[in-house]
């Protein structure tokens, strides 16, 4: 079958010759010889190139390195073809669909004259071994010949082959039948779309999907623009272009459609990646950060340059000798003893210190890690609870513990993901953890880095006695060489040049000795002294050693483990509690391993239940610091002043006033920086004091009474202990709590302990005592009783309060009162009523007594308040 622009010039050279021999038929003259018809048609070779299948295919690029050779071939064997008077007019690559078009002249350009065309190229090229294509140094020759039955349409667009050809028909709708019979030739069809509406100005289109690309580019190259006639005789225009590739159009259909199984599949995918490819990150991020590699100071070279610039020419003056602790502090000796015992043996318990706030407990574990040349971590717990939001909390653990990366807006889209769940599925993924849990998970991976850690330090420590080693091998044989030399057994060839001649010189020989009798006598050995005094001292290096001294002989398996120093360790709310919780489920993992020595520090004793509770089979051990007495605080607060190279010297006036102070180390502290600042002993004091005072007013009774109603207990309980305390030393922990306003009431008094308003002290486990929560408080409870209006206005409220619960009895006592009476009728129960009635009527007139006294007491008040004195 002929192109439609070969059957027009057909036609039109038909119907010219045809009246140009009309015209010599009338002629006298002969006609001449009628020359041989010619047409133009095209052919693809298919295979050539390699499909262009994007920008940067490499493929593409490899074979257009080879087009002349792939063209010199394909010429010359279209050279070799003479079917039909075959002639090439041109060859035009077409590289990004993977042939070669062929413009051609032939005698017989029908269907059966194109048909022998092809077979006789299709026979000339295996005679050559097939047609070269850009992989024929494999030994691959499978280009195949198509003619060309539409328009070639050359464009450099980008857009590349797909298997999905779309044929768009200007015209009737050519049938599936008719399409297929078309488009089957260039190889296997996978499906056939049919045609759908579309909207006015459009074509209506089909799409083939091949199996193959080189099947769906042959397709397209030889069948776009194509006039096809139907059966009914109507032609029809085909346009062929490629759709976008579809083959994830199933797995995407799959998983859209079934969200119960693809959307957990998807969470459980990302949640595996995130593990396996973070974790280990994080592991190394954090055993860096314990063994300091992000430290640049500790680094060697850097250590080397400061040693050698800025301290060789720092201005080096006389530094104060520090001021021990243990010198102020005398009872803190063991505590610190039992710290370094426990420091010195495997872990198998967690150490609880507790004490009141500037008790000195984070002084004393970072003075003891320290000394034992440890590495520690410290975890905050009031820093993790500052912020307030979840984020804010694994931020600060993170930052604390090293946990990096980390990422805070996995939460947010969690949730997300869960609210999109409930949705599509009815129920959540469980890929938005609650708070606890993702600390629970980011504590174990902590607990996997920390691992590490003793394993880097034992290959340190190793490092180092291998360097040690060869230099004490170094040494030994330079001291060896030393002694060759004296001897004059050592031999330099260096010298023979000038100790020899002639032939003695050049065999490196001459003056020394050769054998070990030619060598010097060894020097004589030093005479020894009968010392009396060096054997003694000999003797005391074999006395037992001391704890000192076995704790500095501490195996460096133990030195290697890391120490985990977690401070205020305290709960408030019930998710702070959850979060405390596993936090202390997490030192016993460390424990239990021997991963780490971990230390807890806590304002509270009551803070150790926590612990005990994570630990059953394990008894903590427990260290407790108090307040020093006032005779240490006058020596610390002497010791202080005088470290600048004086001799502070108090006064018996001076030092009765620090005594009012106690041994609290801030408030200690304070006075020192007050007194160095000028302010004499009497008045910084006075000042701590007055700031006690105003803090406690506000603190324990609110500023006014929308204040006080935020407080967890009441004013009347606050001025009860108060007032008690004022005058004695300490109270009884169940005499307070049973006695009015508590009536039995342990949360307001735990709640004030919290506050640090009070410290309630334990015997045997068990409350004991109730005493100041600072030891300045027993002057402030003082001055703050001492204040007339304060106490009268105070007094008077708690006197109505008290009223009102006697009265409140005698109302009780007057209404069982009446029962009874109606009981007193029965003769059986007269007896029994008679004696409760005596017992109610006791007690009502206790409280109405009680009610007169009090409010008789009120009457003074409310004059002492009227008169502002």
């Amino acid at each position: 079958m002929l192109g439609s622009a070969a059957l027009v010039r057909t036609g039109w050279s038909h119907a010219f010759r045809r009246a140009h021999v009309v015209r010599r038929l009338n002629a006298t003259v002969a006609a001449p010889p009628v020359e041989p018809k010619h047409h133009r048609a095209w052919l693809f070779v298919s295979g050539i190139y390699p499909i262009r299948l994007g920008f940067l295919d490499l493929r593409h690029y490899l074979a257009i390195a080879q087009q002349d050779n792939l063209l010199q071939n394909l010429h010359s064997i279209l050279n070799s073809v003479s079917t039909n008077a075959f002639s090439t007019v041109k060859l035009v690559p077409s590289p990004k669909y993977g042939g070669v078009f062929i413009q051609f002249e032939c005698d017989d350009a029908s269907e059966q004259g194109l048909a022998d065309i092809r077979s006789a190229i299709t026979d000339e090229a295996s005679k050559n071994g097939g047609l070269h294509t850009w992989i024929s140094f494999l030994s691959v020759h499978n280009g195949e010949v198509w003619p060309v039955r539409g328009e070639p349409w050359l464009e450099d667009l980008y857009r590349y082959v797909s298997p999905f050809v779309k044929v768009e028909f200007e015209g009737p709708d050519v049938h599936e039948e008719d399409l297929y019979a078309l488009m089957r030739p260039f190889g296997r069809i996978h499906d056939i779309s049919a045609p759908v509406p579309v909207p006015a100005g459009n074509l209506r289109s089909s799409t083939v999907a091949f199996v193959g690309l080189r099947s769906a580019a042959a397709a397209h190259s030889c069948l776009h623009g194509l006039n096809f006639k139907s059966s009914d005789s109507r032609m029809t225009r085909l346009k062929t272009t490629f759709e976008p590739a579809r083959k994830a159009n199933w797995f995407r259909d799959w998983v859209v459609n079934h969200p119960r199984i693809s959307l957990p599949a998807a969470v459980f995918l990302v949640g595996t990646l995130s593990y396996a490819i973070f974790d280990p990150i994080r592991t190394l991020v954090i055993q860096w950060k314990m063994l300091g590699r992000f430290n640049f100071k500790e680094l060697s070279l850097v250590k080397w340059i400061l040693s050698n610039t800025v301290d060789r020419f720092a201005f080096r003056g006389s530094a104060a000798k520090p001021v021990e602790p243990v010198k102020a502090w005398t009872d803190r000796e063991h505590s610190e003893n039992t710290l370094r015992s426990y420091l010195a043996d495997y872990p198998s318990t967690v150490t609880f210190v507790s004490g009141p706030v500037g008790s000195g407990k984070t002084s004393l574990m970072h003075q003891v890690v320290k000394e034992s040349n440890r590495k520690a971590m410290v975890i905050d717990c009031s820093d993790l609870f500052k912020g307030g939001s979840d984020s804010s909390l694994l931020s600060s653990l993170a930052r604390q513990t090293g946990y990096w990366p980390l990422f805070t807006m996995a939460n947010q889209v969690g949730g997300l993901v869960d609210l999109a769940a409930v949705g599509l599925i009815g129920q959540k993924t469980g890929y938005n953890a609650t708070l606890e849990q993702q600390v629970r998970d980011m504590l174990q991976v902590v607990a996997s880095g920390l691992q590490g850690v003793a394993s880097a330090h034992t290959t340190d420590v190793k490092r180092q006695e291998e360097r040690q080693r060869r230099r004490i091998a170094h040494e030994e044989h330079r001291a060896e060489l030393l002694e060759r030399v004296e001897r004059g057994a050592f031999h330099d060839g260096r010298i023979d040049c000038v100790a020899g001649n002639g032939v003695m010189s050049e065999l490196g020989l001459g003056d020394e000795p050769v054998s070990e009798k030619d060598y010097d006598a060894k020097p004589p050995a030093p005479t020894v002294v009968n010392d009396e005094q060096g054997r003694m001292d000999q003797d005391v290096k074999f006395l037992p050693a001391t704890q000192q001294d076995r704790l500095s002989n501490v195996p460096e398996n133990i030195k290697a483990l890391p120490v985990i120093i977690i401070k205020n360790f305290a709960a408030r709310d019930v998710q702070r509690a959850e979060i405390l919780d596993a936090i202390a489920e997490w030192t016993r993992t460390l424990v239990d391993n021997q991963i780490a020595h971990v230390v807890v520090l806590s304002d509270n004793r009551e803070n150790s239940k926590r612990l005990a509770k994570a630990m059953p089979n394990r008894p903590l051990t427990s260290v407790a610091l108090s307040d020093a007495d006032a005779d240490s605080a006058v020596t610390f607060v002497t010791t202080s002043l005088s470290k600048n190279g004086g001799n502070m010297t108090l006064t018996k006036d001076q030092i009765s006033n620090v005594q009012l102070l106690g041994g609290r180390a801030s408030d200690l502290q304070t006075l020192i920086h007050k007194m160095k600042s000028g302010q004499g002993v009497e008045d910084a004091v006075n000042d701590i004091i007055s700031r006690g005072v105003s803090e406690l007013r506000k603190n324990a009774f609110g500023d006014d009474l929308e204040d006080a109603k935020s407080l967890l207990w009441t004013r009347e309980q606050a001025w009860a202990v108060v007032k008690k305390l004022a005058e004695k030393p300490d109270l009884s922990y169940f005499d307070t709590l049973l006695e009015f306003p508590f009536k039995g009431d342990e949360t307001a008094l735990r709640a004030m302990e919290h506050a640090e308003l009070i410290a309630i002290h334990a015997h045997e486990g068990r409350p004991s005592s109730i005493r100041p929560g600072r030891p300045v408080y027993k002057v402030v409870f003082q001055r703050l009783v001492g204040d007339s209006i304060f106490q009268a206005t105070q007094e008077l409220a708690f006197n109505e309060k008290a009223i009102a619960s006697a009265e409140k009895t005698v109302h009780t006592c007057e209404a069982e009162l009446q029962t009874l009476r109606e009981l007193s009728n029965e003769s059986y129960m007269s007896r029994a009523a008679k004696h409760r009635a005596k017992y109610l009527s006791s007690k009502m007139q206790e409280a109405q007594t009680k009610i007169e006294a009090l409010e008789g007491k009120n009457v003074g008040l409310k004059k002492v308040i009227s008169h502002g004195r």
